[in-house]
């Protein structure tokens, strides 16, 4: 089941991926419909708050009408951060679904256990590894790629 979901992910990352975003996707999905999908915006827009999952959880919010998704579960291909992390528990999403883990930036295992928090009133529940091989591969293929044209760049 997590996998037929985070297939969707997949796709909407090589969405960012295709135009020269970090390739990160998310989906939102409520009684087993997907509500919401996004992938990484950031260069494109100039806007550091636009990260896969902030726009799911914007546009799962607007579909339900109601800032509350108590009853969604949110998939990204990458560890959330600290923002995404902070915005999963804003919304109260019960249930989180992550794929590669992030060790420079991810905030559920990586550097540290935000949504387990104690102190939060909300903790949602985390599956993570969910085809965790082709989430780290595609990111990691992109900054190689990336890396390579670097190099390649004259020096003016």
């Amino acid at each position: 089941m997590h996998e037929e979901y985070m297939k969707l992910a997949l796709a909407e990352a090589r969405k960012a991926e295709a135009i020269g975003e970090v390739p990160i996707g998310s989906v939102v999905v409520h009684e087993g419909q997907v509500i919401a999908s996004s992938h990484n915006l950031r260069e494109t827009s100039q806007n550091p708050l636009t990260h896969a999952e902030v726009i799911a959880i914007n546009q799962a919010s607007e579909v339900l009408g109601s800032w509350r998704l108590e009853e969604c579960t949110l998939y990204v291909t990458l560890e959330p951060c600290v923002m995404c992390s902070g915005a999963i528990v804003m919304s109260r999403i019960p249930h989180v679904v992550y794929g590669a883990r992030d060790p420079k930036g991810g905030t559920v295992d990586s550097l540290m256990h935000l949504l387990d928090e104690p102190r939060f009133n909300h903790r949602p529940i985390v599956t993570s590894g969910v085809m965790e091989e082709e989430c780290s591969e595609m990111l990691k293929s992109f900054f190689k790629a990336l890396r390579q044209r670097r190099k390649n760049q004259p020096i003016d």
